[in-house]
């Protein structure tokens, strides 16, 4: 059982899962500000991501304005993943720590992995077909109530479309597109649910370990969609993480191509595709 983001990072800096991160360095570092607006949309969403490449691999990691300057990437070339993991800021030690677990093992050959590729199009066909992936995800019951930590409009409408009861809750939104509240405080939609489902981003904003806990003593199913910190959140699953939507780098926003996202879903602590 992984319990916890700091006993996941203990094992990988022992080389307890693979070889040793001192092994392995970061041969590109990458730091992207991007903003999205869809057609018809009122909304701009406005991201922050650094990222490194190990090998074949990315690792991801999004992030508030602010908690990173771009200058980080002039020397992060070249450094051991275990400098990175042991002492960075977060969104740095959480995309070296993605970064070695994917490096361990891609999601592409990972087994258990169900791949989903999304079609080329325009950003807002490609962004459909990835809600719909991640929505295919959930299983909603009528009249149940899902906590969503990190709201995207599409899966709010996808809740309730399955009959759910949508418990949003983001700390960049008043509202949703629909009209319902945003609260602000992830224990209290989590306490009022019936399940949930969250963002990676959790790990950059250092939640993610509240959550996963707060399910585990509640027993409640919690899905989680991450371009954030994909193969960190693979190691939780069947330790509180029931159902996975990993995104990879190239993510859907950043090319009009085929990409793909890898599905997973654990039942009884097996993962199952």
């Amino acid at each position: 059982m992984t319990a916890s983001v700091a006993t996941l990072t203990s094992s990988v800096l022992a080389g307890d899962l693979g070889p040793a991160p001192s092994t392995m360095s970061v041969t590109s570092a990458f730091w992207l500000h991007n903003t999205t607006r869809l057609p018809g949309a009122e909304v701009t969403y406005r991201n922050y991501y650094v990222l490194l490449r190990v090998g074949e691999v990315f690792g991801a990691c999004s992030f508030e304005a602010g908690e990173l300057d771009p200058s980080f990437c002039a020397e992060a070339s070249g450094v051991p993943l275990d400098a990175l993991i042991s002492a960075a800021p977060l969104p740095v030690r959480i995309a070296a720590l993605d970064a070695y677990l994917a490096a361990v093992e891609p999601h592409h050959i990972a087994a258990g992995a169900e791949e989903v590729v999304l079609p080329p199009g325009t950003p807002d066909v490609r962004a459909r077909a990835r809600d719909a992936a991640v929505a295919g995800l959930l299983d909603v019951q009528e009249g149940s109530k899902v906590a969503l930590i990190g709201v995207v409009n599409p899966l709010v409408d996808a809740i309730t479309s399955r009959g759910g009861i949508c418990l949003p809750c983001d700390f960049n939104l008043s509202e949703t597109a629909s009209g319902l509240p945003v609260s602000r405080d992830m224990t209290e939609v989590i306490d009022a649910a019936d399940a949930v489902v969250a963002t990676g981003m959790t790990l950059s904003n250092g939640s993610f370990d509240v959550l996963v806990d707060r399910c585990r003593e509640q027993e409640k199913p919690l899905a989680v969609y991450a371009q954030t910190g994909s193969a960190v959140i693979r190691s939780f699953l069947g330790s509180g993480v029931t159902a996975l939507s990993a995104e990879p780098f190239p993510f859907s926003q950043f090319s009009s191509r085929p990409t793909s996202l890898y599905r997973y879903h654990c039942q009884d602590g097996v993962t199952r595709t």
